[in-house]
């Protein structure tokens, strides 16, 4: 067997069941161009509609009735505006498709928490304006703002901690295939993968919650988990076919040969997700839902950015530091 491995030829060695391996490197710019144009029109949103921080982040008081048949909300919303002097900064409505109920969250800015009276004289207000529409006042919760900036700077910090150690992992463990440039780049897909999740929230005019949070964090695991099996594959053939063969050509055998098991992973993964999202979907579980569809766009934007971001981002520079050496 090792007789016959040494007598194949180097373009022997680079077949993937008789035929070529899938250029991945020859078609970077397509896939940095497809970045791109998400990450522009993200930003463009974000100029225009702004960024939407939870009460968890910046304080405020959120309150959110339930409600039958019709409503006119821009009538609703007015009025709740005229009994409070704090902003309503987010109206959503909603449907539980369960028990038919239509549903109104109303979040207000501030440091001063809703109290009590003000609620009854809110509810009270809106039933007299449409007492046909058996108004009920489901949930009632405030945060201060500093609470919140403390705990926003906490999450932060987790992001951050979180993608230091990713790097360290990966330096360390591929160290023969230029570790610390590989865990650079392990971190530029991380930093993509947020970017896409976070104009996501923005597109869809979602509020930045604690969701976003736990959605980035789960979504580092997995797109590093996809980019640790493609390098662990990259080592593995540059082992095979010695150290002077083309990195392009190490890093598209090594992808075609992983890309339909990270392909089946991620469609099993993300058919989970999604039943989880209908589920809440049918329930009306706003928590759940607000973790779910992120959760799916960064399983997509995972799979996505270690084969086709971080992986021709690295052949590029191992290529530019051999061109060095030549030089």
């Amino acid at each position: 067997m090792a007789n016959n491995l040494a007598k194949q030829t180097y373009e022997e060695k680079l077949m993937v069941r008789g035929k070529k391996p899938i250029d991945f490197v020859s078609h970077r710019k397509v896939f940095f161009g497809i970045s791109l144009a998400i990450i522009l029109i993200g930003i463009i949103c974000n100029f225009i509609f702004g960024t939407t921080l939870d009460i968890q982040f910046t304080g405020g008081s959120m309150v959110k009735y339930s409600y039958t048949g019709d409503i006119d909300e821009t009538a609703l919303k007015s009025l709740i505006q005229e009994k409070t002097p704090d902003d309503v900064v987010t109206f959503s409505s909603s449907r539980d498709l369960v028990n038919g109920l239509n549903k109104i969250t109303v979040q207000f800015s501030g440091n001063d928490t809703i109290t009590t009276d003000l609620q009854k004289d809110i509810t009270n207000s809106i039933k007299e304006k449409f007492p046909d529409n058996n108004i009920a006042l489901e949930e009632s919760n405030s945060v201060d703002a500093t609470m919140g900036f403390s705990f926003l700077l906490k999450c932060l910090s987790a992001v951050a901690l979180a993608s230091v150690l990713m790097v360290l992992y990966v330096t360390l463990r591929f160290k023969k295939i230029g570790g610390l440039s590989a865990g650079m780049f392990g971190v530029v897909a991380l930093l993509h993968d947020i970017a896409i999740i976070y104009f996501f929230y923005v597109i869809f005019r979602m509020p930045i919650d604690s969701s976003f949070i736990a959605v980035a964090l789960m979504i580092l695991g997995y797109s590093l988990n996809d980019t640790v099996v493609v390098y662990d594959r990259v080592r593995e053939e540059r082992k095979r076919l010695g150290v002077k063969a083309d990195v392009a050509d190490v890093f598209n055998l090594a992808t075609t040969k992983v890309i339909r098991r990270t392909i089946i992973t991620s469609i099993t993964t993300i058919a989970a997700v999604l039943t989880v999202y209908i589920v809440a979907y049918v329930y009306n579980l706003d928590s759940v839902k607000a973790f779910a569809l992120p959760m799916i766009i960064g399983l997509v934007s995972g799979c996505y950015s270690s084969i086709c971001i971080a992986g021709p981002l690295w052949v590029m520079w191992q290529k530019r530091k051999k061109n060095k050496k030549s030089k």
